[in-house]
């Protein structure tokens, strides 16, 4: 199967697509210029015959886990958001222990945004779902000297947010960064507190009322953005 895709990925590479892509992201990344549409669509394709492959189901998610992390190694965009499409498939099939693989995929291969927010987004929003006691590792990804695991314990929790789960979670995680360095982590975090806004206006916005003097603007901006203008008139004021 990791030969079909890298064939799929040549055949259907597109250099105007590598240019225009690159240009979202701010170091050089490896990509092979496929629309993320056809990445989409392709991964429900290889699943389906993986799937189709495994009788009963039975062995499919070891066997998606080994591709996802022969995806992930290679590093190219596309293998990336392939590897997080097919792990997030098989979210039904999660245990515990799966933890530790994607705790060590993000810390071992995640390497820029997109990567980090697919995986998050979906992958890691619905083992939190389904095992809301690791809420508390996100509060250690949090403090991780790893930035992408910093951003990651943000993001992982849009998807339960935008649910109605973990609100007093979010606030604890967005104060642990709430003064981080990396840009990329403000924006995380930042975004974060902005699902969170349309849980509860309120809370977000008297949390960064608290804080606006000493919150970075990029996260602050970010958190306030779907209020109202008065209230983000307010927010912004120094």
């Amino acid at each position: 199967m990791f030969e079909k895709i890298q064939k799929f990925l040549q055949e259907n590479s597109d250099e105007k697509v590598a240019i225009s892509g690159q240009r979202f992201f701010k170091s050089p990344i490896k990509i092979h210029g496929v629309s993320t549409p056809r990445i989409h669509k392709f991964s429900k394709e290889i699943f389906r015959e993986m799937k189709d492959g495994c009788v009963e189901g039975v062995g499919l998610k070891d066997k998606v886990f080994s591709l996802c992390e022969r995806l992930w190694m290679t590093g190219y965009l596309e293998e990336c958001i392939i590897a997080c499409n097919l792990s997030d498939f098989v979210e039904t099939d999660f245990v515990e222990t799966d933890f530790q693989v994607f705790e060590k995929w993000i810390s071992k291969y995640v390497k820029n945004w997109a990567t980090c927010d697919t995986f998050c987004n979906h992958t890691m929003g619905d083992f939190l779902m389904k095992f809301p006691e690791f809420i508390s590792e996100m509060k250690k990804w949090a403090n991780s000297s790893n930035m992408w695991l910093r951003r990651a314990g943000a993001v992982s929790l849009i998807l339960p947010i935008r649910r109605g789960f973990f609100m007093n979670e979010c606030f604890e995680i967005a104060e642990i960064l709430l003064n981080d360095k990396e840009d990329l982590v403000q924006k995380g975090y930042g975004w974060m507190l902005k699902v969170a806004s349309e849980v509860d206006q309120k809370r977000v916005f008297d949390f960064v009322i608290l804080r606006k003097n000493i919150m970075p603007r990029t996260a602050l901006r970010y958190a306030i953005e779907k209020m109202p203008k008065e209230i983000k008139r307010k927010a912004m004021e120094r």
